[in-house]
């Protein structure tokens, strides 16, 4: 058997937690994913197949905040502003999906940072 990728394993990681792992309505999933440059986070309900809110390091409406932070502190400011998105559509519990990346790092920040101004998860 030839030796997976870095891509490959994660996806294979991801596809494992997803079998357990889904958003409804009432407590939709809030999945994370991690390139080298960005991150991105969306809050997902998996029953109606549709994304209720989302935000990213890419977002327009924080591009010039996120000018001179490193990719933590871009994090934190992204996982700040979904979760405020989120409440804003009245959601107030999530379940995590960190999308088969490890827990620590930037996947950290972000969900310390949506924890604190007000998801539970």
């Amino acid at each position: 058997m030839a030796k997976l990728s870095r891509k490959e394993q994660r996806m294979r990681r991801h596809a494992r937690v997803r079998k357990y792992i889904s958003g409804t309505a009432e407590r939709p999933r809030l999945a994370v994913f991690r390139s080298s440059a960005e991150i991105y986070a969306q809050v997902i309900d998996d029953v109606d197949g549709s994304t209720l809110a989302s935000a990213s390091t890419i977002d327009r409406a924080v591009r010039a905040e996120m000018e001179g932070l490193n990719k933590s502190e871009k994090s934190r400011l992204v996982g700040k502003l979904v979760a405020e998105r989120a409440i804003d559509k009245g959601i107030t519990t999530v379940v995590f999906d960190r999308g088969g990346f490890r827990y620590i790092g930037r996947v950290k920040a972000l969900a310390e940072a949506a924890r604190e101004a007000g998801l539970k998860f």
